[in-house]
């Protein structure tokens, strides 16, 4: 019964995505916001591959989803917090190791991209979203997952650290400096190389055939381990000895004329 229900929520919302206004829905949040949240992801690995897959990653997610993502309180944030979620994910490094390519922004902001990326995740994370973007510290800490505390001490911590890259953050006064890296993180924003991300209807395309797929995968495997339990159920047991031969039955005399 649990299967039947899943698979037919998964119809229903295959359904609603197949709609005209779900389309242009989700087709605009992409226009709109694809590209901002390439250079983000960018800011966030070091890498530009990592960075277009993440927000590939997140935007099929959010179709998949659709149209929950839709009626979110904020579709944007929830995309956004997908991309940054993949961009940040320790197992880039198995295939990247720790090195950053680098984006030739200049000296200066080359310095800021450095410090940015040798941050703790969650305070480079912080500091992006309130320094890079303007959140507010409620919102930041939202969508981190943290208290306001807990996000107030990353942001510090995080201005300190950066101090150590940034001469120019270095010589400006502790309560100058959110202001001034406000600035050249959006500098750093507004000037990152990255490739334009795949049109919203190859996104959608992709996470339909991956969508099939699964679907095909799991009816697999759900025959699969129905033929081995009715084999298990219909095998003899191990170990039973064979029935006894009429000969067995009478010690081994032949039965009589």
């Amino acid at each position: 019964m649990r299967a039947r229900t899943a698979w037919g929520h998964h119809r229903r919302r295959r359904a609603a995505r197949r709609t005209g206004p779900a389309r242009s829905a989700f087709d605009l949040l992409h226009l709109r916001h694809a590209n901002a949240f390439t250079r983000q992801a960018y800011l966030l690995s070091g890498h530009p591959q990592i960075a277009e897959r993440a927000v590939a990653h997140a935007y099929r997610t959010a179709w998949e989803h659709w149209p929950e993502v839709a009626r979110d309180q904020d579709p944007v944030g929830w995309v956004r917090a997908a991309a940054h979620d993949h961009a940040l994910s320790p197992w880039h490094g198995l295939l990247h190791g720790r090195s950053i390519c680098p984006a030739h922004f200049g000296p200066s902001a080359d310095r800021l991209l450095t410090g940015m990326l040798a941050l703790p995740r969650p305070h480079r994370r912080c500091l992006l979203l309130h320094d890079g973007l303007g959140l507010d510290l409620a919102a930041t800490a939202t969508e981190t997952e943290a208290s306001t505390a807990a996000t107030l001490g990353r942001l510090a911590h995080a201005r300190e650290l950066l101090t150590g890259h940034v001469p120019e953050l270095r010589s400006t006064r502790t309560e100058h400096r959110a202001a001034l890296l406000a600035d050249r993180l959006t500098l750093l924003l507004s000037s990152a190389q990255v490739r334009t991300p795949p049109p919203s209807a190859q996104v959608r395309a992709d996470c339909e055939r991956v969508s099939r797929q699964r679907t095909a995968a799991a009816y697999g495997l759900t025959a699969l381990v129905t033929v081995a339990v009715a084999m298990a159920l219909t095998a003899p047991e191990h170990g039973a000895s064979p029935a006894p031969s009429g000969d067995a039955r009478n010690g081994g005399a032949a039965p009589a004329a």
